[in-house]
């Protein structure tokens, strides 16, 4: 008995002197890593981890129900995307054609209002509120340097970078996209109770406006930048810009970094449903208008469909692909979350879900070419 406690107490020890030494190295976030993700038997974030986050509430107004087409939900899925589904975890696929909704399923339990995390979809909504906030004359264009808001990003090389640059990719910051490193700065902005410091601190490594790099970081800084010109919490603004003209379904969440009143993980986590997703998607192919009213400007939705940098998957917030000769824009996240969008047939494809394929050759895994090509069969 007494070497079981002596064990015992050993192993408390050598926890107390890990968790002391995690606050003196300052890698006291992956507590919280541990805690929230880890041990709940996932490896990096998941669908539905929002519940174990503070989140702040995008409200929504008067509910739009997209209309449904004549043979809606009279189709059958073939076996290969059937298999797709299964192998990859899919928990929704929806087809929007000609803004009525045409085809809708959902899997594992999710329903039509079930709420997941959009991971990188988010982006898109921060490029778009930039866009919002160009129109509403809270910033001046897509040139305006950072510096004028943020202004630890005022001087030396740094003072070149753009609200454009961030918005599409160009800025050179300091940053490492690498989501399963626990060492990495993104797995620390994930778990962090205080972003504004470490994005504040980023510093930039390369030129700016001369190429193309992925990184979140760019999009934590710009909504920085859009709480500053605004003076408002972004999730005010979501709301006030797109959650309520676009007639969005039910409310939506935002992780924060830390309690109510924080910053939002701008680069990820809003918490909504397909259907709700599918709205900017909408917004885009029609070129900024909503019910007849212009709500973004045509030349800056052209522009952000658009690849900045030739030869490049990106523009201003959207990925870039084709399709068979067509052109197909999308709002697109971590395991696999899709908004595809190809304007020239007015089709709306949505795919949520636990997994995704390899990345190939073409920046994007096998099976979504899968999806686009059920979604042509149906009439």
């Amino acid at each position: 008995m007494k070497i079981l406690k002596r064990i015992l107490l050993s192993l408390v020890s050598l926890i107390a002197v890990l968790i002391l030494a995690l606050y003196i190295l300052d890698y006291d976030y992956l507590i919280k890593a541990v805690r929230t993700i880890y041990f709940t038997g996932h490896t990096t974030a998941y669908l539905e981890d929002y519940k174990k986050f503070d989140n702040a509430t995008i409200s929504s107004g008067t509910a739009q129900p997209w209309p449904k087409a004549t043979r809606y939900n009279t189709y059958t899925l073939s076996d290969s995307l059937m298999n797709i589904h299964q192998k990859f975890g899919s928990i929704a696929y929806v087809v929007i054609k000609n803004d009525s909704l045409v085809f809708e399923d959902y899997y594992d339990g999710f329903s039509q209002g079930s709420k997941s995390n959009s991971f990188s979809m988010a982006k898109s909504y921060v490029s778009a509120m930039l866009g919002k906030a160009i129109k509403d004359e809270y910033i001046k264009s897509l040139d305006q340097p950072v510096g004028d808001f943020i202004s630890e990003y005022s001087t030396g090389t740094a003072a070149k970078m753009t609200v454009g640059d961030l918005a599409s990719m160009a800025s050179g910051l300091n940053w490492d996209e690498s989501y399963y490193s626990l060492f990495s700065v993104t797995t620390r902005a994930y778990f962090d109770d205080d972003l504004e410091p470490l994005i504040l601190n980023l510093g930039v490594k390369d030129e700016s406006g001369t190429s193309y790099t992925y990184l979140s970081g760019n999009t934590q800084l710009l909504a920085m930048v859009l709480e500053r010109a605004t003076s408002k919490k972004l999730s005010t603004y979501l709301s006030e810009s797109f959650w309520k003209p676009l007639g969005a379904n039910q409310d939506a969440l935002w992780q924060l970094d830390s309690e109510e009143g924080g910053l939002v993980k701008a680069y990820c986590c809003i918490a909504s449903n397909a259907l709700d997703f599918a709205r900017l998607g909408k917004l885009y192919k029609d070129y900024g208008k909503w019910n007849g009213t212009q709500i973004l400007d045509s030349t800056f939705v052209a522009k952000s469909i658009t690849p900045r940098f030739a030869g490049e998957p990106y523009g201003y917030g959207f990925w870039l692909k084709d399709f068979k000769g067509k052109k197909v824009f999308m709002m697109r996240g971590h395991l696999g979350q899709y908004v595809m969008v190809i304007p020239e047939d007015d089709l709306i494809v949505v795919r949520l879900g636990h997994s995704r394929g390899e990345i190939n050759e073409t920046f994007y895994p096998d099976e979504l070419e899968t999806y686009l090509e059920e979604a042509y069969k149906m009439n």
